[in-house]
């Protein structure tokens, strides 16, 4: 004989009974009832009932609510017209994004949190910008990188002297790491906004052409090792570019020694074209973003060695008072 049903385990459920033991508001049970998703009947006094089939569904919708998945979803899993595991995978593809985003926002608050701690804080147009573009997808990042590189090298033989250079220019990572340091957020920021530059992009274009199609350039040009070596070393030590010393620095540099003044303004000039802050700065940048090793910065050094060239007496050798 089969037993009568108990107060804990009627055979219908009121919405009231329902809403306390699936602990859902009785409103939310309302409006998945009218949407259809949690089917009920009604009792002689034209109230809401559920049977166990109801139960059931009911705590699969909650389930399915809590993972995230909008009303259509539900109601396409529950129809069979998708499967609970292609619209899961969707689902997760989804959250991952959202992840991302996240992650990134947080970075851009870390970093706003450092730099607004002093007297002045950003301006609204510099938080706006940290936000908009650390938000950006790798796709979207990496395009802003490719338009500037190929507006660069427009018209430039692919096996011309310094052509190469537009393989590293665009190696953007694939993402911000999935969790961003502030330092990669800043350094994102400031590279979108570097490449953006009508004139820094004008300057890059000059010593892209310059460097494919006046060889006499990478004739002229000093040993860059011996440039770093020696005129990094006297820039630290405080060195006048005009002074018998540099004249004693530049002798050291093979290729320097003996050339006239003349000769040394042509070197000068081809060091000048081609040592430049913000270029330098932009390889920085990619560096912080792709987790390269630092570097020292080597363009100071080549600025005071086009000076020196400049300025220093011609044709006086390292072992001269």
């Amino acid at each position: 004989m089969t037993a009568p049903p108990t107060d804990d385990h009627p055979v219908t459920l009121t919405i009231g009974q329902l809403a306390r033991r699936s602990e859902v508001p009785v409103r939310t049970l309302r409006f998945w009832s009218d949407e259809g998703l949690v089917p009920a009947d009604r009792n002689g006094a034209g109230h809401r009932v559920y049977g166990p089939a109801a139960v059931a569904r009911l705590d699969l919708v909650r389930t399915l609510r809590e993972l995230g998945l909008g009303l259509d979803d539900v109601r396409a899993v529950l129809s069979r017209r998708r499967g609970v595991g292609e619209i899961a995978a969707a689902h997760v593809r989804a959250l991952d994004d959202r992840i991302r985003e996240l992650r990134a926002q947080r970075a851009v608050c870390a970093l706003l949190a450092r730099t607004g701690a002093g007297d002045t804080p950003p301006d609204e147009r510099s938080v706006t910008l940290m936000n908009d573009l650390a938000r950006l997808s790798a796709a979207q990042r990496q395009h802003l990188i490719d338009d500037f590189v190929t507006e660069t090298f427009a018209g430039i033989d692919d096996d011309a002297p310094g052509a190469g250079i537009a393989t590293g220019m665009r190696s953007m990572p694939a993402e911000l790491p999935d969790d961003p340091t502030p330092e990669q957020v800043g350094a994102w920021v400031e590279l979108a906004e570097l490449v953006a530059d009508p004139g820094f992009r004008a300057r890059c274009r000059e010593m892209a052409v310059a460097g494919a199609t006046a060889p006499e350039h990478h004739e002229r040009g000093a040993d860059p090792a011996a440039v770093a070596e020696h005129a990094g070393a006297a820039l630290a030590a405080g060195v006048d570019p005009a002074s018998p010393e540099a004249a004693r620095v530049l002798a050291r540099i093979p290729g320097v020694e003996g050339q006239d003044a003349a000769a040394r303004a042509r070197t000068a000039d081809s060091v000048e074209l081609f040592a430049d802050r913000r270029v330098e700065r932009y390889w920085t940048l990619l560096g912080v973003l792709n987790g390269w090793p630092a570097r020292e910065p080597a363009v100071p050094a080549f600025e005071w060695f086009a000076a020196a060239l400049r300025s220093a007496p011609a044709g006086q050798s390292s072992d001269q008072p």
